[in-house]
């Protein structure tokens, strides 16, 4: 298609939980530092297996997913490109191993991550640890305020 629209590439990153701790891998390829464990979605594949097959790919481990915490869609969020990303939560038993992409896969306390994080993920561990505390999932009313805000203070400083 010559004329195709430009749009933003799909990812899914989950949240490996196992315990009380959860799996963060440290990235072999830029933009490098610690994330949340995922990557992009293939053509006609569902989210949720992108998300089970990118667990098994980076850190070894069989993950069950339990619930998607949100979709974050911040045009800003990857230095690369566009990307919305699904973040799911989900459950895994054993020790953690780097593979693909991955330099190195470790397990943390989500409320003491490695610096520095990549991408947006300290918003989304953050918005983690909200949820686990209340039960409740990120505002998409509150998200959007913060983007018209940060939109209108940079046509303000140009």
């Amino acid at each position: 298609m010559a004329n195709h629209p430009r749009n933003p590439y799909l990812a899914v990153d989950v949240i490996v939980e196992i315990g009380s701790q959860i799996v963060l891998i440290e990235r072999k390829n830029p933009p490098h530092g610690w994330a949340i464990p995922g990557g992009f979605v293939d053509y006609g594949e569902p989210v949720e297996a992108a998300a089970v097959r990118e667990i098994k790919e980076e850190t070894g481990l069989e993950v069950v997913l339990d619930t998607m915490l949100y979709v974050y869609s911040d045009p800003q969020r990857d230095p690369r490109q566009h990307v919305t990303s699904v973040v799911f939560i989900g459950q895994a038993q054993g020790v953690p191993k780097a593979a693909d992409d991955a330099k190195n896969a470790r397990l943390f306390s989500p409320v003491t991550p490695p610096s520095p994080l990549s991408f947006d993920h300290a918003q989304i561990l953050r918005d983690y640890m909200a949820y686990r505390q209340s039960g409740k999932p990120p505002s998409p009313r509150r998200r959007l305020a913060d983007y018209v805000e940060r939109i209108e203070e940079t046509k303000k400083s140009e």
